[in-house]
């Protein structure tokens, strides 16, 4: 053999080499759509999860962010991810559409302090959860951010029960929050987001209930003095991918993202442990006085309703939860 023929087939060799490492390495890009703006901390660990993804897959995947529902609101994001549109969420209960024990991540009065939150979506019960997710849903979970509690403002104090005797406050349309406070003597009325502040202002509600964060961007400051500490709700959310994008990445790839998932656990709850300071100085800074309320007493009143409203197959986990 000639040392040119040689010479050709060493560089067909290290081109067959090349490509066969190309395919190994096939480049993937994930589309991430969410619904938080730019400035909310649930875009800030997107961002990072990218970053994080990208340097740990050595550049092979590439996830896009689409803040603001620019992928569409959070339930078509999900019926994309279904279909193969898009590829990754941010989402939590809205899940109990095709897993019912999503509905535990945000059981009122169930959970009694960040702690005992962290306990159970990373024990065996939140096991159960991401896997009927995976199973019923075709999405996995990969990770979970902690919410803001939720918090009853007033124009007065309401340390207890005993306190509400028919107070009309607004929630959300979920059912099992409207049966906990019925229980708890108060009068929720299922109002849309954007109707709250002018009917504070107008007295047609007398409270609402919400994370401290919803309280600022609402402006409800401006007509509502008083946050009572009712931290009835704690919850969390998950960053999730389609079960058909998972599979389209290799293994390595597979567990670079849950390394990634990781580290972003990590920086988001740093970012939300202060976020959720910030946000009691700035509120103070703007007259709003936080009251300290007797939690146990309001759980031990709701805790029936609320077992009550809950789907019966997933009741004994609920209970199991209430228990621990």
């Amino acid at each position: 053999m000639t040392l040119n023929k040689i010479t050709r087939l060493v560089a067909t060799c290290a081109v067959v080499a090349l490509l066969g490492n190309a395919a190994a390495a096939q480049e993937v890009t994930l589309k991430l759509g969410h619904l938080a703006n730019e400035e909310n901390i649930w875009h800030k660990a997107a961002m990072k999860f990218a970053e994080e993804a990208k340097a740990l897959t050595q550049g092979r995947v590439e996830v896009q962010i689409y803040p603001n529902e620019s992928l569409g609101k959070e339930i078509d994001v999900i019926n994309g991810m279904q279909l193969g549109t898009a590829d990754m969420t941010i989402t939590g209960e809205s899940l109990q559409n095709w897993a019912p024990s999503a509905a535990l991540l945000a059981l009122p009065y169930a959970y009694k302090s960040l702690e005992h939150m962290d306990e159970v979506a990373s024990g065996e019960i939140g096991a159960q959860i991401e896997a009927e997710i995976v199973e019923k849903a075709d999405i996995r979970p990969l990770t979970y951010f902690a919410r803001g509690p939720r918090n009853l403002s007033a124009t007065r104090e309401i340390k207890t029960p005993d306190a509400l005797n028919g107070f009309k406050l607004r929630v959300p349309n979920v059912p099992i929050f409207v049966a906990a406070w019925q229980a708890l003597g108060a009068n929720p009325t299922p109002m849309a987001f954007s109707e709250v502040f002018t009917s504070l202002q107008n007295g047609t509600i007398e409270g609402q209930e919400n994370p401290l964060a919803l309280f600022k961007s609402g402006g409800f400051y401006e007509v509502q003095k008083v946050v009572n500490k009712t931290e009835h709700v704690r919850s969390w959310i998950y960053l999730t991918i389609s079960e058909r994008s998972w599979d389209k990445l290799s293994e390595a790839d597979q567990a670079a993202l849950m390394e990634a998932a990781q580290r972003t656990q990590a920086y988001e709850r740093a970012l939300f442990l202060a976020d959720e300071t910030a946000l009691v100085a700035d509120l103070e800074g703007r007259g709003v006085t936080f009251v300290e309320v007797d939690q146990a007493a309001f759980a031990a009143k709701a805790r029936d309703a609320v077992l009550g409203a809950v789907a019966e197959e997933i009741r004994p986990l609920a209970e199991q939860i209430f228990n621990n």
